[in-house]
């Protein structure tokens, strides 16, 4: 029999509950973690993050093979899509990364519970097996680590098959002949583009008049603008009202979303991609008296809930609905479980979109600095000046730095390129420090590398870009 009493359980083992509990084990706390998915890993790894990405890196190849590659004097036969194999490279890898979550929390000291796990009052947490079988456990401590899931879509019925959510378009088994893909947020775009390279017509609807909320709107203009070269269909300020499945495919009626007549779109899938909630169904929240918003939100203080020794991180909290910063709210909060002063700057979260060019941010957009009245310069230089990107043929997009006019801080840095997310690792660096544009202007970076773009546009700040 396992020891079922703990200094700390936590449920959900994604990002936010595995860090947590290697956090915790490093900490010398007596930790459990509860995951009802038979693996850890979470969405992010499981169905999110990670096979988005093998099979955005495996598409992008596909595409490359398919054009670029004669382009820069390389000739191969025209590749031939085998979809089975890439769908099983992809979950070899997901099975690689879950099998090595596993074994950080035996190398932490964590024990793992495999079931559903409930808070059935204070310091009591439930744990019921796919078979049935309940083991209780004691705690003094309880991180709420659940996560999120697809939000639905009212009027439309996901079945994984002709319409699915973002875990079905992971699996899809044939490439469509036509994806509409409903939603113009990040999770839309990434899936999109996977079967758009792999040869699907891809037609994008979103109910607000723009892409990418919460965006910079200049960035997201541009970004708009390469997509639809690549042969992105955009019908922006438009709602989904229904959707009929058929022998044939999928029937939407679409409408303005000002009002206006309807109009029938056919497609062969439908992604509805319009978001996600927090998961905090059946967790038995009202044994201690925590009430979810409206949203499904749960209300937190630096990670306490309203009940006493009952903390909660991640996509159940407030806050940017990423992987990343699921791993930031679990090393403070069991920081500050251990005594210690746990702390997340959510100013400082990068986001990144993983398409073709990338697009990374962290800070404040423009539209959010010129609402707030604050005064503030601007650098740009555009990656068809950057000398590595011109011999790559990568020449879309931009970096753009926003600082104050009078003290030179950095408030915000955007860029719309290639490699995005790796480079704006260091704009957060330096505006953790409280940097000066300046002070990345006179840094000296590697020639020639993209990463130039992000010096140039700091130097531009002060007007004296040297190389567009």
């Amino acid at each position: 029999m396992a020891d079922t009493n703990f200094d700390v359980v936590i449920i959900g083992g994604g990002p936010g509950g595995y860090n947590a509990a290697v956090r915790a084990g490093q900490l010398g706390l007596k930790a459990a973690i509860v995951e009802s998915r038979g693996v850890l890993g979470g969405t992010c790894l499981n169905v999110g993050c990670m096979p988005s990405k093998a099979l955005l890196h495996a598409s992008e190849l596909f595409e490359a093979a398919s054009g670029e590659f004669a382009h820069i004097g390389i000739e191969v036969p025209a590749p031939k899509l085998n979809l089975i194999q890439m769908m099983k490279a992809k979950q070899d890898s997901v099975n690689a990364l879950t099998k090595g979550v596993e074994f950080l929390m035996k190398k932490n000291k964590v024990t793992y519970f495999v079931g559903f796990g409930k808070i059935e009052g204070a310091g009591k947490v439930s744990v019921t097996a796919a078979d049935g079988k309940v083991e209780q456990l004691t705690t003094k401590h309880i991180v709420i680590a659940t996560g999120s899931e697809p939000t639905p879509l009212p009027g439309v019925t996901v079945d994984q098959k002709q319409i699915v959510d973002s875990t079905g378009a992971l699996s899809l088994p044939a490439v469509p002949k036509h994806l509409v893909v409903v939603g113009a947020g990040i999770i839309g775009l990434e899936l999109g583009s996977v079967w758009r390279r792999l040869g699907a017509k891809v037609t994008v609807v979103e109910f607000l008049d723009r892409i990418t909320p919460g965006m910079d709107t200049e960035v997201a203009t541009q970004f708009q603008k390469i997509l639809t070269k690549q042969g992105f269909a955009f019908k922006l300020g438009t709602k989904v009202t229904s959707a009929k499945t058929g022998k044939s495919g999928v029937s939407l009626t679409l409408e303005a979303a000002a009002g206006g007549n309807a109009e029938t779109l056919e497609a062969d899938v439908v992604l509805v991609a319009i978001g996600r909630r927090p998961f905090t169904a059946g967790l038995g929240l009202d044994t201690v008296g925590i009430t979810p918003d409206q949203r499904g939100f749960i209300a937190t203080d630096h990670f306490k809930t309203s009940a006493p020794g009952v903390w909660a991180i991640g996509d159940v909290i407030h806050g940017p609905m990423l992987a990343h910063k699921a791993e930031e709210d679990a090393v403070a909060v069991i920081e500050l479980i251990a005594g210690k002063a746990g702390h997340v700057d959510y100013d400082l979260v990068p986001s990144v979109v993983y398409t073709f060019p990338e697009v990374a941010w962290v800070g404040k957009t423009e539209d959010q600095l010129k609402a707030a009245g604050v005064q503030y310069k601007t650098g740009k230089f555009p990656f068809m000046a950057n000398s590595r990107a011109k011999i790559n043929h990568e020449t879309d997009g931009f970096v753009k730095f926003l600082a104050d006019a009078k003290t030179d801080k950095v408030y915000g840095v955007h860029i719309l390129g290639p490699q995005a997310g790796e480079m704006i690792g260091e704009a957060c660096v330096l505006m953790a420090f409280g940097g000066a544009s300046e002070d990345l202007a006179r840094t000296c970076h590697p020639h020639p590398t993209r990463s130039e773009a992000v010096k140039q546009a700091a130097m531009g700040v002060e007007g004296w870009t040297m190389q567009a």
